[in-house]
């Protein structure tokens, strides 16, 4: 069988306090019930910027000053959802200052919104059975301080995903 692909493109942010990264628990899509970075896909005739910062008050509360770009990647693995067999991720990654704002624990929920809560974790405390991709990435690029980097991620979460399919 061919693969169905569903292909998502969009814009991250990165953003660490205390030693904690900033992350977003998700509610829907291939990522549900993972951590996940902040971001999401643009809407009609928004700048990658724009984009960013819309997303991130959504999904956390807080407003943001955009530091850099931090990289851009993608990554394709088996992933049954909706009428698809596979993802297709292209991400834009952005290293973010927060800005105001108040972290919101349980973001309003409207059409579209993917995130069920916001909050800080510990890049040690998260791993290939609890984040995305994205947060993963984001978590070594922290690490390494380098961009792109590939590594053993990428191969063992589509080891992962396709023994669960």
């Amino acid at each position: 069988m061919e693969p169905n692909y569903d292909r998502a493109f969009g814009v991250y942010g990165i953003c660490m306090r205390d030693n904690k990264l900033l992350v977003i628990r998700k509610n829907r899509g291939p990522y549900i019930h993972r951590f996940d970075l902040p971001g999401g896909q643009l809407e009609h005739g928004e700048t990658l910027t724009e984009a960013m910062k819309r997303e991130f008050v959504e999904e956390t509360g807080f407003e943001i000053n955009i530091v850099s770009q931090a990289g851009t990647t993608d990554f394709q693995y088996p992933c049954k959802w909706k009428e698809f067999t596979h993802v297709h991720h292209i991400a834009v990654f952005y290293y973010v200052d927060i800005a105001g704002g108040e972290l919101l624990s349980h973001p309003v929920q409207f059409e579209g919104q993917d995130s069920l809560e916001a909050l800080w974790i510990a890049p040690q405390d998260l791993n290939i059975d609890n984040a995305s991709p994205l947060v993963l990435k984001a978590v070594e690029s922290l690490s390494l301080l380098s961009w792109p980097y590939e590594s053993q991620i990428y191969d063992d979460w589509e080891l992962k995903t396709s023994e669960q399919s």
